[in-house]
């Protein structure tokens, strides 16, 4: 037994004291072995939709509906298990609702608590009971020990049973009991979530996902390139603070900003009224709104062109400081004739919509005044000391990556950047090239030194890959050749809009690509699947969401209501249980409102289902090879324990 071996068995050696602790733990993992696999639910693209996305969790994904029905099979009507599923899924709300329009009687209460208690039957088989235990307040746990899988019609504790139902009822906590039941519910219906990507931007409630996935069970985030440039925000980094202000200002959402993370907003607003107040910046309106004169909207479309040229100010500079960034072409403002009202781009030279840049000095188009340095330095000051900002910032380092290799399956936002013939694209990074696998790793590298070293260097080297992640041509988070902000913005020429996709999109359909990605990163291609989402997937058009010979799932459908128009759906997910994989497509959804009220679920449409040749356990998955693991440990002790390596501390 080594040296190293036996110092850890000795730290084990506090938590199992002797052989019948360690004997006793070891059972209790090996039987969780023999469990069946927990359900993983997939989502991505959320885009600060937090109310779709609250009741895509919710009903997950339609799991909690089809547990109702296995449940209560035809015994019940459609309309009675529509109204247990709304009480399941927003049970405070809605009885708060039902109170008002007459409450229920002790009869009706009695119906709802054992209904629900049969779904709690459903929900909770794969758990054991310690951990259902652990789930509950400690206030239920000794009456939900009784009634889980309680037979109301035994014969000999039917009585009891049904006594202790009317104990609840008659106590005044029937309310609260259901409550319980139905956060129960929705815990155990999901054993772990997965996000692949882009929490943030357009939506209204970014920040409340973040809130709501802080208390969450178990989730993780496949970081997505709108995640990585608030990130590089919440670290002080200029440009990322301008790209988040700037898409903001886009999306008429800057009150996620101000009232969201308290950051004010007041010295931009003061930039924009100081250089821009007779400049009517049609360039910059609001997405999706005609311009309109009213004095607000007016000042949002100046702090909107205020930010963007601070944004090619800043970005211009950094493009310059990392040549091998390969991003010469994202240095533009320097090609700007404000006297001709032209730019000269790829050689190209094109007539600009807007020519008015006060703040650009021609001799030096990438430093920043007095005013705007002033402007910047006070933003970047609130960006990182904003507490709220830092910790969603630091969850996403916690519990999330660029990828993750989870249960033989393959997760990431947008793609592995490849060449044309197909074979893995050779990235440099701070010179050294890296490709495949290893780029996703010295890129996450650079990340989580920059929130976990301390030192200003690395925390500058990083926010700058956060930003090279957002943008890049080699980024697996971006995806393409340059983002065309400054062409869709400023230019009428539609060629000079052309983002070219990189060669991964073009062999999406090929199941050759797939298993050499899946072996690159280690796991089977015969077994695993990939699962990502990045580009909306055109579901009105006949669009399929699974390429690659079923070996690629894309599964961004369209969450963020700006691209409904163009998926004709609001989102695809994937639930992935012990028999198999669920794809749904779902419709719009209308409000938490809506639900409650008139029990409005989201509509939504299998879309392919497929089931694994034997059911999965708990031995076959990530989470079985931990447990295996800790039960050799746990071998390890009981026989230092036995040989007298370790002495028992009875």
């Amino acid at each position: 037994m080594s040296d190293l071996n036996l110092k850890y068995l000795n730290m084990l050696a506090h938590q199992y004291p002797d052989v019948a602790s360690a004997s006793a733990e070891m059972i209790k993992q090996q039987a969780l072995l023999e469990l069946p696999k927990g359900t993983e639910h997939f989502i991505s693209d959320i885009h600060g939709e937090h109310e779709a996305f609250f009741h895509v969790i919710k009903n997950a994904s339609g799991a909690i509906r089809r547990k109702i029905d296995d449940a209560l099979g035809d015994g019940v009507d459609e309309e009675d298990k529509k109204e247990l599923a709304t009480i399941i899924y927003y049970p405070q709300e809605k009885l708060e609702f039902i109170k008002r329009v007459g409450g229920l009687s002790d009869d009706e209460y009695e119906t709802v608590i054992k209904r629900m208690l049969k779904v709690c039957g459903k929900a909770i088989q794969k758990y054991p009971r310690l951990e259902i235990y652990a789930a509950l307040p400690e206030r239920f746990v000794a009456i939900f020990a009784e009634l889980l899988g309680a037979d109301f019609q035994h014969p000999d504790r039917g009585a009891y049973y049904e006594s202790m139902v009317q104990s609840i009822i008659n106590d005044g906590r029937a309310d609260d009991f259901i409550i319980t039941l139905a956060q129960l519910i929705s815990r155990m219906a999901i054993s772990r979530l997965h996000i692949v990507g882009d929490i943030y931007d357009r939506g209204p409630g970014p920040h409340l996902i973040m809130d709501f996935l802080d208390k969450y069970h178990a989730f993780d985030v496949q970081w997505g390139n709108h995640d990585v440039v608030w990130m590089g925000a919440a670290l002080g980094h200029g440009p990322c603070i301008c790209n988040v202000l700037r898409a903001s200002l886009r999306y008429d959402g800057l009150d996620i900003v101000e009232n969201g993370y308290g950051i004010n907003m007041d010295p931009l607003r003061e930039l924009a009224e100081k250089y821009y107040s007779d400049d009517p910046c049609e360039c910059y309106a609001i997405k999706g709104q005609e311009i309109s004169l009213d004095p607000q909207t007016q000042l949002t479309m100046k702090m909107h062109k205020a930010i963007s040229v601070l944004q090619w100010k800043l970005e211009g500079s950094l493009v310059k400081e990392n040549p091998e960034f390969c991003m010469d072409g994202r240095a533009i403002l320097e090609w700007i004739d404000q006297d001709k009202g032209t730019v000269v781009i790829d050689g190209r030279t094109l007539p600009l919509k807007d020519s008015l840049y006060p703040t650009v000095d021609p001799s030096a188009p990438y430093e920043l005044n007095n005013d705007e340095k002033e402007v910047m330095d006070t933003l970047g000051i609130k960006f990182k000391n904003c507490w709220r900002l830092r910790k969603h910032a630091e969850l996403l380092v916690k519990n999330g990556g660029l990828y993750k290799a989870y249960n033989g399956n393959l997760m990431y936002h947008a793609c592995v950047p490849l060449n044309e013939d197909g074979t893995l694209m050779e990235v440099p990074v701070y010179g050294k090239t890296y490709k495949g696998k290893a780029l996703y790793d010295i890129l996450e590298m650079y990340v989580r030194k920059a929130f976990n070293s301390g030192d200003e260097n690395d925390v500058k080297t990083g926010a700058d890959i956060l930003w090279f992640l957002w943008c890049g041509p080699g980024s697996p988070l971006f995806g393409k050749s340059k983002m065309a902000t400054f062409e869709r913005y400023i230019l009428e020429d539609k060629e000079s809009h052309k983002e070219i996709m990189n060669p991964y999109y073009k062999l999406l359909d090929s199941e050759e690509t797939a298993r050499m990605i899946l072996e690159e990163f280690g796991l089977d291609p015969d077994r695993g699947i990939i699962v990502n989402g990045h580009v909306p997937v055109k579901h009105s058009k006949g669009e399929n969401p699974i390429k690659a010979g079923g070996k690629i799932f894309m599964i961004d459908g369209g969450l963020s209501k700006a691209y409904q128009k163009e998926t004709g759906i609001a989102g695809y997910t994937l639930v992935y249980n012990s028999m198999g994989k669920i794809l749904s497509a779902h419709m719009p959804f209308t409000s938490a409102v809506d639900a409650v009220k008139n029990g409005v679920d989201i509509v939504s449409e299998e879309v392919a289902k497929s089931s694994e040749h034997e059911r999965i356990f708990v031995k076959d998955t990530t989470e079985g090879s931990q447990i295996k693991e800790k039960i050799q440990d746990l071998q390890d002790l009981i026989e230092a324990y036995r040989l007298g390596v370790i002495n028992e501390r009875r």
